[in-house]
């Protein structure tokens, strides 16, 4: 889809001066900023609360694994092989 949007003169250098700081083409950064704004806030803009809702439930589904041992991690059994 192609859309037409009049920019001041002014509005239009200050976009074209943050695309260049991106290293993109002004359409680029202007695709990226609207999609942006389609998908909502970026992560970090949320409370920890919702950090942590959307982190529950984007690994709900995964296997449970239980950690490794500490014998497993240990230095000796990482880099036994190298004295």
């Amino acid at each position: 889809m192609t859309v037409t949007i009049d920019l001041r003169p002014d509005v239009e250098a200050g976009l074209t001066a943050l695309a260049a700081e991106q290293g993109v083409s002004l359409a680029q950064y202007l695709r990226c900023v609207l999609e942006e704004k389609v998908r909502g806030p970026a992560p970090a803009a949320l409370a920890p609360a919702e950090r942590a809702a959307l982190w529950r439930e984007s690994v709900k589904d995964l296997p449970h694994t239980p950690p490794l041992s500490d014998e497993a991690i240990s230095r000796e059994s990482i880099h036994d092989s190298r004295g």
